[in-house]
């Protein structure tokens, strides 16, 4: 789990979909905080958060088949949370299930 976690390429499962938002809740206490503290510091800190939410929503369209830009679908989220991954093989690599 959390194999190259700012990279856009390959899948996950729900399971590590769902762990990256368990990361991302308490990151954004700390991003408040340091905006509140600091504006730069707390910009400093949003640019890796973006492109880690990014790449990991990325990475669930992946296993969904689905190019990342599904991800600007309203509710499309909803249905990376908690649809099962595409089976075998897609273009984007193997399943994370059946490859451990």
């Amino acid at each position: 789990m959390f194999k190259a976690p700012f990279s856009f390429a390959g899948r996950i499962r729900r399971t590590e979909y769902w762990l990256s938002h368990l990361v991302q809740f308490p990151l954004m206490f700390v991003w408040a905080f340091l905006m509140d503290a600091n504006e730069v510091l707390g910009i400093l800190f949003l640019i890796p958060f973006i492109w880690f939410v990014l790449a990991y929503n990325t990475k669930r369209c992946h296993d969904r088949g689905n190019p990342g830009f599904f991800m600007i679908i309203p509710f499309y989220g909803l249905w990376l949370a908690f649809a099962d991954s595409e089976p075998g093989v897609n273009q984007y690599g193997p399943n994370p299930k059946q490859n451990p």
